[in-house]
């Protein structure tokens, strides 16, 4: 007869000892009292540093999101029995389609639309789902709050591009594809004036440094400079309907902008610029004001970006080399620097601040368009692609990037925070996301059916100096949103 070694013996003994201190999840019929009375049982007899009521607190957290799968598996199981009733039911059309002749076109219409239709429930049903169980999580922790404090509404097609004034008095301007841009108040959400002097879609707007002039660029091939003077209402109490970061249950995935929009009737308006800047050949996409206002860079789908001289209205440089169209333009706050985006997956740096030597540089960080590029006030550029990617970079040391951010959509404008550099993430799939510039997601604010953008989200921008409203974004649901960042709280929870 074989005796065991004591080897084998020792190793037995663990393994049986592992087994009877293992835990093992899953199903009973048993009731509430006596699965709580299993879980005091099985708290006791293991070896744990926890203190019990932590442990405790584990166990009642664990069975929470036991219970949310459980409905989340019940409603899969409904789901899956309409989607054979829906085979069948289109099964039995066909045979009806086939009997009496009829295009097979007609079957296959009717199959698609039925098929988008199902699509569209199950997305919406796993939607609501998931968040219920992310929810069951926040309410253990505590969130900084992100408040929808207006909604700009008045443009007639979806907006490009939104800037802030930099001089008194501080309204909020937004360039749109109905042919307009807008000055908004602040803190009333009323249009203060509108400018019609382009003859095709305005792609972006901004503003002087020192003086009350606005700069916008068109699809028209063309850049205006005009001059404005706009009085500011009386503000109107707002109203509090703050909601956690992060709160994006959406219950509904309808355009609910698809309606005529009904403009400003009383809104004075600016049909005449001041100047005009003329040499594109093709669509204007971008322009900004250079450090000190004298000059100004637009961005072209021509391939090139014109440097041009405020007050001659002369064309000083033309920027070129890049392969495809540009897609952005950006000047640093502080320094003689140009920052161009294109198509072609790079970005360049445009260096004027030696009047003899005017150097670029190539930057080749993206797989795909890129789709801005923006300067801090420090020494960074911050850049963001249809790659879905957002790369940080020093200006010291451009061959690689110094943080990385990957997220689930494409990327549009982007804008960073001056004092705290908090990027905001505009993506085409409605979202707005907040990061650090080490790449630290921060937070991303609610959407739903009730409030948020319903589209696209085009474009973010900063205003830390507002004290109703520090950021705001805009999108082709023909609206801006101002926004209320918690900046201390965000930067707490970090």
């Amino acid at each position: 007869m074989p005796v065991e070694s004591g080897s084998s013996a020792a190793a037995r003994q663990a393994k049986q000892k592992r087994k009877s201190h293992s835990l093992s999840i899953r199903r009973t019929n048993s009731t509430e009292q006596d699965r709580s009375g299993l879980q005091r049982d099985m708290l006791e007899g293991q070896d744990s540093k926890l203190p019990l009521s932590l442990r405790s607190n584990l166990l009642d957290l664990f069975s929470q999101i036991e219970r949310e799968f459980e409905n989340l598996y019940i409603e899969n199981l409904e789901l899956r029995r309409e989607i054979e009733t829906l085979n069948d039911r289109l099964a039995a059309e066909g045979q009806t389609f086939e009997g009496a002749d009829l295009a097979k076109g007609a079957l296959k219409t009717k199959a698609s639309h039925s098929t988008s239709q199902l699509s569209q429930k199950l997305k919406t049903t796993y939607k609501a789902s998931t968040s219920k169980i992310v929810s069951s999580f926040k309410a253990t922790t505590s969130r900084a709050v992100c408040q929808l404090v207006r909604e700009y509404v008045g443009h007639r097609d979806g907006i490009w591009d939104l800037s802030v004034t930099r001089t008194q008095p501080v309204v909020l301007g937004t360039a749109s594809a109905d042919h307009t841009a807008m000055l908004w108040s602040i803190e009333t959400g009323k249009c203060l004036l509108k400018y019609t002097g382009h003859q095709g879609s305005v792609n972006s707007i901004k503003f002087h440094p020192t003086e009350q002039m606005a700069l916008t660029a068109s699809g028209d091939q063309t850049a205006h400079i005009w001059r404005y003077m706009v009085q500011l209402p009386t503000p109107q109490p707002v109203a509090d309907i703050s909601t956690p970061c992060e709160d994006d249950v959406d219950f509904s995935d309808k355009d609910e902008a698809d309606g005529e929009v009904e403009g400003p009737n009383d809104c004075p308006s600016v049909r005449v610029a001041t100047t005009t800047l003329r040499s594109h050949q093709g669509v204007v996409i971008a322009a900004d004001w250079l450090v000190g206002g004298k000059q100004v860079v637009t961005a072209s789908w021509d391939r090139a970006a014109n440097l041009y001289d405020v007050e001659t209205s002369e064309l000083v440089h033309s920027l070129t080399g890049h392969d495809q169209e540009l897609t952005h333009c950006c000047t640093h706050p502080t320094q003689r620097l140009v920052v161009t985006s294109s198509r072609d997956t790079t970005f360049r740096l445009w260096d004027f601040r030696d009047p003899s030597i005017h150097s670029v540089n190539v930057f080749q960080g993206h797989t795909d368009t890129v789709t801005s590029a923006v300067f801090t006030v420090g020494d960074n550029v911050v850049s963001g692609s249809d790659d879905r990617t957002v790369k940080v970079w020093d200006l010291k040391n451009m061959r690689s990037p110094i943080a990385t951010i990957r997220t689930d959509s494409a990327v549009n404008r982007i804008s960073v925070s001056v004092n705290q550099k908090i990027i905001a993430l505009p993506h085409d799939n409605r979202q707005v996301r907040l990061f650090d510039m080490s790449g630290v997601r921060l937070a991303r604010l609610p959407r739903s059916n009730r409030q948020g953008h319903r589209r696209m989200v085009c474009c973010s921008a900063w205003c830390e100096d507002n004290t109703s409203c520090n950021l705001f974004t805009c999108g082709f649901d023909r609206q801006a949103i101002g926004w209320n960042i918690n900046i201390p709280a965000l930067l707490q929870e970090k």
